[in-house]
């Protein structure tokens, strides 16, 4: 078995680590309506229609 001649640095590990434990974004839809931007399967809190209906009153 394959044994490291010297122990890895921390910010080498550190810098390993980063590229793959990313926090993704959310991810982001336009509402029909109004065009404001609104997290998908969600009811838009500018103008209250979900899936072409509306859902909430809003002023």
């Amino acid at each position: 078995m394959a044994v490291p001649k010297r122990k890895t640095g921390r910010s080498k590990t550190h810098s390993r680590r980063s590229a793959n434990d990313k926090i993704a974004c959310p991810p982001r839809s336009v509402c029909p309506q109004c065009g404001e931007v609104k997290l998908p399967h969600r009811v838009c809190s500018n103008c209250g229609f979900y899936k072409n209906r509306e859902v909430l009153e809003t002023e």
